[in-house]
């Protein structure tokens, strides 16, 4: 087969292939018992015509353009390989010609990814954060965790105050009509909260328990729903019940109910936590800047295709994010007031950073040599598999990721994760 690259453009480049006849001919004996099989000529059985009498039935045309499929399909990625190009996209495909007893030619023309000039990427002035664990923070988590175990008590009281657990029942009245969403029996509300409408809370200090009392109020302009927007309406609100919550007391014995001897020992634990997500949260920082000093003095030009294919990704990760959270993605899009297409611009500045990266990312793996190897990618499988659980075998997710496509960027991901730590041990 012959091959003869020219490029054509940015980041565009034309194949001019040639097959050589004796490919062509078994290309055409293959069209040949396709066809066949769907041609019904008197005198002979279904899938039995010579191809010689189909041929003078029908013309040696017949056979073209499936003959032409089969050696585009495999003579372009064998001119792919040849030429040493890596295609973005799907290829143009012309002047497509097949004759039998000669060469068969196309023309393939396709966008491949842009060459990166590096600049400098070693001995960056970046200085990693100095993580550091403040006394407060330590406070605050502890102050959180009290939060989380509390209780909810009864009062000796039967009035409602602020910062009270009240449980009502309520229906709700605009104009005198009910209106959806406006009633609920046995509701819990947290007096001063602030979650309910602005004016309901309130309404409710001072009233008794087993009482009824009616909560006027006037929806915000920016109210959620339309319908209720501006509207002033009233709520015949009963309480049924009234709690207090009860915060335990930092001491020992809250310690010991969470796990731990001693208060000190809780605050020692939380203290290394806070530092290990801070120095997590730092190494990501530094990553970061290493990679976005490293792009800033690199020079490559971003091809739409690839910012689009970014986007899809972007969009994909969100619908499944989503979908995990159990929300509707066309939902979502209703309730943020956006379609499809408003999502995938705001995502366009975000995804072409991230294109312009993994270039030079990859470039500078391919300048220094870095490379995957089968027992590291053999690691992260197991790694996968013991993650999942016991019973998961090691092999069988291999092969599953090998099927589903998704091997390679296994493989992408990890030569990522070493080019980050090349970048990290030589700044």
């Amino acid at each position: 087969m012959k091959v003869n690259k020219e490029e054509i453009g940015e980041n565009k480049v034309k194949l001019e292939v040639e097959i050589e006849e004796e490919r062509v001919e078994d290309a055409l004996d293959e069209a040949y018992k396709k066809v066949v099989k769907k041609v019904d000529i008197d005198g002979f059985r279904k899938g039995k015509v010579p191809r010689t009498l189909l041929e003078k039935r029908y013309g040696e045309e017949v056979l073209h353009k499936d003959a032409l499929d089969i050696l585009i399909q495999q003579g372009y990625y064998e001119a792919v390989q040849e030429a040493d190009i890596e295609p973005i996209d799907q290829p143009e495909i012309t002047d497509a010609h097949i004759q039998g007893g000669e060469p068969a030619t196309f023309t393939a023309e396709v966008e491949v990814k842009p060459d990166v000039e590096l600049g400098n990427y070693t001995e960056l002035e970046v200085e990693p954060e100095e993580v550091t664990v403040e006394a407060e923070d330590i406070e605050q988590e502890l102050e959180a965790k009290r939060q989380e175990h509390a209780q909810l008590v009864g009062v000796d009281r039967e009035v409602v105050e602020e910062g009270d657990f009240v449980t009502i029942d309520y229906e709700g009245y605009v104009d005198g009509e009910t209106f959806e969403g406006g009633s609920a029996e046995d509701y819990n509300l947290e007096i001063g909260s602030e979650s309910f409408v602005p004016g309901f809370e309130e309404q409710l200090t001072g009233v008794e328990v087993g009482a009824e009392t009616t909560v006027e109020i006037t929806f915000p302009e920016n109210y959620q729903s339309d319908d209720l927007a501006g509207e002033d309406a009233e709520f015949e609100v009963k309480v049924k019940d009234i709690k207090r919550k009860e915060v335990p007391e930092l001491d020992d014995e809250f310690a010991k109910d969470l796990g731990f001897e001693t208060l000190d020992e809780l605050k020692s634990d939380i203290e290394e936590d806070l530092a290990a997500e801070a120095e997590e949260k730092a190494d990501r920082a530094y990553e970061n800047q290493l990679v976005e000093a490293a792009v800033e003095n690199a020079e490559v030009d971003v091809p739409e295709v690839m910012v689009e294919e970014e986007i899809d990704n972007m969009l994909e990760g969100q619908k499944m994010q989503m979908q995990q959270q159990g929300f509707d993605f066309d939902e979502y899009l209703e309730m943020t007031g956006m379609d499809e297409e408003a999502l995938r611009d705001n995502f366009r500045g975000q995804a072409a950073e991230r294109t312009k990266s993994n270039l030079v990312l990859e470039a500078i793996a391919e300048e220094e040599g870095i490379e995957v190897t089968e027992e590291e990618i053999d690691e992260k499988v197991e790694e996968i598999a013991k993650n999942q659980g016991q019973d998961q075998d090691p092999e069988q997710i291999k092969a599953f990721l090998q099927m589903q496509g998704q091997l390679d960027q296994l493989k992408d991901g990890l030569q990522m994760e070493k080019t980050m730590e090349f970048l990290k041990d030589n700044n």
